[in-house]
């Protein structure tokens, strides 16, 4: 069996863990949770890259275009090719944080449903025991896999999750 390859994505505010509400995120940064991610994705026998932004339009695109053929001439709003999704071709599974834009993003929500890539959406605080504002996730119902309030140690249940449904995905 071919070795998975994760990608995961972390949106706004998420590369200011450890400085941003450490009652709520704890004091550990967003290195500790990269770190720790790849030790466990070495452990485990799967390959792992990461992505954080600020852009939502990069999350959806990069999402959306991920196992798909992308006309190669399309230029950004930022002047940039709009091949940067190519980076991240390849993958067997995502998973995502996508912050405050749980709440919001169809744009995200319908680059997800595009996707036929196994996806789980982890968020570090229970989002449901916050602020009525945070009780919305637009996302959490096109996703494959859905976890809240477990800390850092959601992003590696995450991963274990969607490696057992690709792995019995393809046995089957």
């Amino acid at each position: 069996m071919k070795k998975l390859k994760f990608l995961v994505i972390n949106g706004p505010n998420l590369d200011m863990l450890g400085v941003r509400n450490p009652e709520i995120y704890g004091k550990e940064t967003y290195s500790d949770l990269k770190n720790m991610i790849s030790s466990h994705c070495e452990k485990i026998g799967v390959e792992v890259i990461f992505l954080q932004t600020y852009f939502e339009g990069e999350i959806a695109r990069v999402i959306a275009h991920m196992n798909k053929v992308v006309p190669q001439d399309l230029e950004s709003p930022f002047g940039m090719e709009m091949d940067s999704a190519n980076n991240y071709k390849n993958c067997d599974g995502i998973v995502i944080n996508p912050g405050a834009y749980s709440h919001y993003s169809y744009a995200i929500r319908d680059a997800i449903e595009l996707n036929d890539t196994k996806i789980a959406e982890v968020h570090i605080s229970d989002i449901e025991k916050r602020e009525a504002f945070r009780h919305n996730d637009v996302i959490k119902d096109v996703v494959d896999v859905y976890i809240k309030g477990e800390g850092f140690m959601g992003y590696t249940k995450a991963i274990d999750k969607l490696k057992i449904i690709i792995e019995g995905s393809s046995n089957g």
